[in-house]
């Protein structure tokens, strides 16, 4: 039996795959102790016995790491670099957040300089040594260590990606009780600062990661545990301990996992994907597979390991609104999350919501919210609204209204910066949500992107769950390597490549897999000699490799250039595809169709539970369709069907139909 388990700020999702049928389940989630809810959606579900006798597989999208790089709750962590480089983090790249801020807000560095260490053990850009580690370097820094008594080290020296014995005889005198991280095991690529950054996050959340797996794996031995990763694919608990920035996108990735797969058995292969859960919303543009970044973010810091490339804002279900000092509704990034909640959850939540708007508005009904399991207080989410509505001389309704206008509105905006501002045609995608809110904002955001097809996967409010099952084992490996990309380097190149090659498979191996199984894609980034910005390229040879960057690099910025093509770093994606799932077939059931009244809509509104609609039939907005974990909402001028594994096909019908 699969499990995929998705940890949100609200909700913790659960999809159970066993002999060939998927059932699904939601609770609160426990944010102090995450594990909590697990293990009640584990009991709720009946598994409790499979997971003692190890008969259940359990994947895992973690936002341990997220809520503690977020919420600064990292351990004190020591930062050893070279001598003279102690402030690289502090200073970073010296970019300003605020360019015309006169007096901007001086930020806290992120290691105290006390515990900024720097000894020997520097490398030139070549690799040759300039300071030697001296013994007499190791038994200071043992001393420094001791005194300031850290919880975890990271290492980061100069050019380690090209020799990595200096960082390793430093890792070798941290005490076995220290989460010691280095640069050339985490990052092994140019640009200290990153690369520094890189190193630190992992070493400073490395150790409430360790310990929140470590509990995890514990009480649900001996069935073992598998995490994804911010890059799209899984790794077994044991490694993903020591590899907790790789971790940092955990959920979502497992959302964009799910929608790939819902593309391909939808023959769409174009996606624009927005995950609209409690907390934020997600958004990626899939182009027939899942885009990776190096220049992805985390609180303030860069994030330089692979991870999906997607924008995330503050307008989940779960986001606040109010008043600000000039009277102007706003929504979010503020949210109400699982304790309290909105207010009409009934949790003790005071301030309205995007959830709120929704029951008041009729696209949330009370008595049938999570397939009847939880009822809502409308009551509670009208007095909420008050506050709102009041003020402005609204009613409630129209404050309401007015919530989810603004909301569209942010996801629209975050919808563009994937796609218009990339280059993309909104127009030429379909449009994917997926999380408990998607549905109930699917057609306003698809209209206001011209867009005229959208799909409600089967499931589509546990769909990151889900995406942890059909998800590949994979490891993204790389190595800086500068140099000129000329036919002599060819050589070396593919030397390169076999050794990370050969390092993933040995990874992937201690998790079972199969060598013959794993798959292999090379790459490379390349830029021209003086750039400061790389492409990645396939790599075939260095001809091949050559055509396609100048042909890239004309896509991208409208030319290319006759100067020589510098080779930056090289990459390995290795994946070995995850267990075969096939959806079973749509199955329609008997059950009963509502009429509802709905604000802002003439006359009743049909309700009808999703597994009702026959496969194919269609039907006409405006239309509610319910299920366990969603509700989608389809307006006027849209038209829906089944098809035949459940997902839901949205169609905008033109004005001549």
């Amino acid at each position: 039996m699969l499990l995929g388990v998705d940890t949100g700020g609200t909700f913790t999702d659960f999809v159970l795959l066993k002999n060939g049928e998927i059932s699904t389940h939601k609770v609160l989630s426990c944010p102090s102790a995450p594990e909590k809810a697990i293990l009640q959606g584990i009991e709720a579900m009946g598994l409790t016995r499979a997971v003692s006798h190890g008969e259940l597989v359990i994947i895992h999208g973690s936002t341990v790491a997220t809520n503690a790089a977020l919420e600064g709750k990292g351990v004190r962590t020591v930062y050893i670099t070279n001598r003279g480089f102690e402030d690289t983090l502090q200073i970073g790249r010296q970019t300003r957040r605020e360019l015309y801020q006169l007096t901007p807000t001086a930020l806290e560095p992120p290691v105290p300089p006390i515990l900024c260490l720097g000894t020997g053990g520097r490398l030139s850009a070549e690799g040759e040594t300039i300071e030697p580690l001296t013994p007499q370097d190791l038994e200071q820094l043992q001393s420094q260590l001791k005194a300031l008594q850290p919880e975890a080290v990271a290492i980061n020296l100069l050019f380690s990606f090209l020799d990595d014995r200096f960082e390793k005889a430093i890792e070798a005198i941290v005490a076995e009780t220290v989460f010691c991280s280095r640069s050339s095991f985490v990052l092994p690529e140019y640009k200290e600062y990153e690369r520094g950054i890189a190193t630190w996050l992992n070493a400073w959340l490395g150790p409430v990661v360790y310990g929140y797996l470590n509990n995890l794996q514990n009480q649900v031995s001996p069935s073992p545990l598998t995490l994804m990763q911010s890059s799209g694919g899984t790794i077994a608990a044991d490694q993903a301990a020591h590899r907790a920035i790789n971790l940092l996108l955990s959920g979502p990735a497992g959302g964009l996992a799910g929608a790939l797969y819902i593309g391909d058995i939808t023959d769409s292969k174009r996606l624009l994907t927005f995950d609209m859960g409690g907390t934020s919303t997600d958004v990626a543009l899939l182009d027939g597979k899942i885009t990776l970044t190096n220049e992805g973010r985390i609180a303030n810091y860069p994030v330089a390991v692979p991870m999906v490339n997607m924008h995330t804002i503050g307008a989940g279900g779960g986001s606040i609104a109010y008043l600000d000092e000039g009277n102007v509704l706003r929504v979010g990034p503020s949210s109400a999350g699982a304790d309290p909640g909105p207010a009409c959850y009934g949790g003790g939540g005071q301030h309205p919501t995007v959830t709120d708007a929704n029951v008041i508005l009729g696209r949330l009904q009370p008595d049938n919210f999570l397939g009847g399991s939880m009822s809502l207080d409308l009551m509670a989410a009208r007095q909420a609204m008050a506050e709102i509505a009041h003020p402005l001389s609204l009613s409630i309704e129209e404050a309401a209204l007015g919530i989810i206008t603004i909301a569209n509105e942010h996801m629209a905006r975050a919808l563009r910066v994937i796609s218009v501002q990339r280059g993309y045609d909104p127009a030429d995608f379909v449009l994917c949500c997926f999380g408990g809110a998607g549905g109930l904002h699917l057609c306003a955001l698809a209209k206001e992107l011209g867009m005229n097809k959208a799909i409600v996967p089967l499931n589509a409010g546990v769909l990151s769950a889900f995406g942890m099952l059909v998800a590949p084992r994979e490891r993204q490996l790389s190595r800086s390597k500068p140099g000129l990309l000329t036919q002599p380097t060819e050589k070396l190149i593919e030397k390169e490549i076999a050794t990370l090659r050969d390092q993933g498979i040995k990874q992937l191996q201690a998790e079972g897999i199969d060598q013959q199984a794993v798959a292999c894609q090379p790459s490379l980034d390349l830029r021209y000699q003086g750039q400061s910005y790389t492409l990645n390229i396939l790599w075939e040879n260095c001809q091949q490799a050559s055509s396609e960057f100048h042909r890239q690099h004309e896509r991208h910025h409208g030319h290319r250039l006759n100067f020589p093509i510098e080779l930056v770093n090289v990459r390995v994606a290795l994946t070995a595809s995850s267990h075969h799932i096939e959806l079973p077939g749509a199955v329609t059931e008997n059950k009963p169709v509502r009429h509802l009244p709905m604000y802002g809509i003439d006359g009743p509104v049909t309700q009808i539970p999703r597994n009702a609609m026959p496969v194919h039939k269609i039907y006409t907005g405006p239309l509610l369709i319910t299920e366990e974990n969603a509700t989608t909402f389809v307006a006027l001028d849209w038209q829906v069907h089944r098809d035949d594994r459940g997902n839901l096909i949205l169609d905008m019908q033109s004005d001549k139909d």
